[in-house]
């Protein structure tokens, strides 16, 4: 059994105050960034729906709430160390804590209590930010979708080379690109293990070829030359 972490501790912040620090995200996207955002036609009027998005840079989470501009339920990996210049706005936020390997039940349960007052989950599906392009998903976001049967969101966020402390202190204001693609899902999983394990796999692919159909293909990883990237792109009429 894995040690219990102080992150482990950690939940969302009431609605109105992740509202309220959704218009400091507005802020601070304004101010820090040259930002587009495009697909916001995709966005669901009405929850509950989950959001995924590339990880590159830790940095990434306010530029979400900039391009959703409503509250959202972070799931966020409870395992990892934050340091302590980022850890405020964590703190400040919350978040629904997570094993990156299993979800346990008590993520599965606030996971739920989202879905139940139609909120919005917000997932980086591969879990770290080791990488600039893309690695395979974590199972979680597609398996919360078919656990409460509610449709996936891809989206990309591009252009953050460098920590956010890093272009505040420098007064360099980065070209971000956010993308929004087509809500799919959700999908039904078979009840033989062996089974739900695949096709866990094979929803979690397409979830990740959605979301590099939105980015440049230097940003693809795994997924470059992958022939779905290029069928989600036409389907985003890009």
């Amino acid at each position: 059994m894995t040690a219990r972490t102080k992150l482990d501790l950690f939940k969302p912040r009431p609605t109105w105050v992740r509202y309220t620090l959704g218009y400091a995200a507005l802020f601070l996207g304004i101010i820090v960034g040259k930002i587009k955002v495009k697909g916001r036609d995709y966005i669901p009027k009405e929850g509950p729906f989950i959001v995924v998005a590339n990880h590159f840079n830790v940095s990434e989470p306010p530029f979400f709430l900039f391009a959703l501009q409503r509250p959202i339920n972070f799931l966020v990996a409870s395992d990892q160390v934050i340091e302590w210049y980022n850890y405020w706005a964590v703190w400040l936020y919350g978040f629904i804590p997570t094993n990156r390997a299993h979800l346990a039940p008590s993520t599965i349960k606030m996971a739920k209590k989202v879905f139940a007052k139609k909120e919005i989950l917000g997932v980086f599906p591969e879990g770290d930010t080791l990488s600039d392009e893309l690695r395979s998903a974590k199972p979680g976001a597609v398996f919360l979708s078919t656990l409460g049967q509610v449709p996936i969101v891809p989206m990309s966020i591009y252009g953050l080379k460098k920590g956010l402390w890093n272009y505040i202190f420098s007064g360099i204001r980065p070209k971000i690109s956010i993308r929004v693609g087509k809500p799919f899902g959700p999908f039904e999983l078979p009840k033989d293990r062996s089974q739900k394990e695949k096709e866990l796999k094979y929803i979690g692919d397409e979830m990740m070829c959605r979301i590099a159909a939105l980015l440049p293909e230097e940003c693809h990883g795994k997924y470059k030359n992958n022939p779905n990237v290029k069928k989600y792109r036409l389907e985003n009429n890009l």
